[in-house]
């Protein structure tokens, strides 16, 4: 099987974003943002979709986080989309619902090739440790349109902020681990169209 993985640099006025990928990893992740909370929202990509994820971005956040966060989001998305390659073996759907104390949080993905999302997630706090909630459904936004995914976030109930933020990165993580893993059944695309 060949390595399924990328190396994303973005660099514009405003951000230099780089993304090490690999599909197959053991969940070793490392973010460095100049954004505490976001770096940790990031690492729970790479932990629990057991990607190996290296995520280093400077951006103009004397501004705000507005810039830094979407061209993660940007960055991350090519990067999947790169290290998915031809997407021939991939189970294609994830889906999983992460439970984090009172927060239930749950996410579906497909890596069809169509870029959508449904966020269903409201944030009663405008910032947690720093950052902007109103970043996250901005970063997977950013996330969906460049990887070339759909992906529906909601959370039915929950009152912590924090909580539920942080139950919609690993639910993400899960349900992306699930996605584009290899189904040892499968031949060529999973996709009555025979394209993705």
């Amino acid at each position: 099987m060949r390595r399924r993985s990328a190396h994303v640099r973005r660099k514009t006025r405003e951000t230099d974003v780089q993304v090490r990928l690999s599909l197959d990893g053991g969940g070793r992740a490392s973010a460095r943002t100049g954004i505490g909370f976001f770096d940790h929202m990031l690492e729970q990509v790479g932990k629990h979709a057991l990607f190996d994820l290296e995520i280093r971005a400077r951006g103009d956040l004397h501004i705000d986080q507005h810039h830094t966060v979407e061209d993660v989001g940007i960055a991350l998305g090519d990067a999947i989309r790169q290290a998915l390659g031809d997407k021939k073996g991939i189970r294609r759907y994830g889906a999983a619902a992460v439970p984090l104390d009172e927060a239930l949080a749950r996410a579906v993905v497909d890596f069809g090739g169509r870029p959508f999302v449904v966020f269903r997630v409201s944030l009663p706090k405008r910032k947690v440790g720093g950052f902007d909630c109103e970043m996250v459904e901005e970063f997977f936004r950013a996330f969906a349109n460049h990887a070339g995914a759909n992906v529906h976030l909601e959370v039915p109930y929950g009152n912590n902020s924090h909580h539920k933020i942080e139950a919609c990165f690993k639910a993400f993580a899960r349900a992306c681990r699930e996605a584009v893993s290899i189904d040892a059944r499968r031949r060529g695309l999973p996709s009555t169209k025979g394209a993705l």
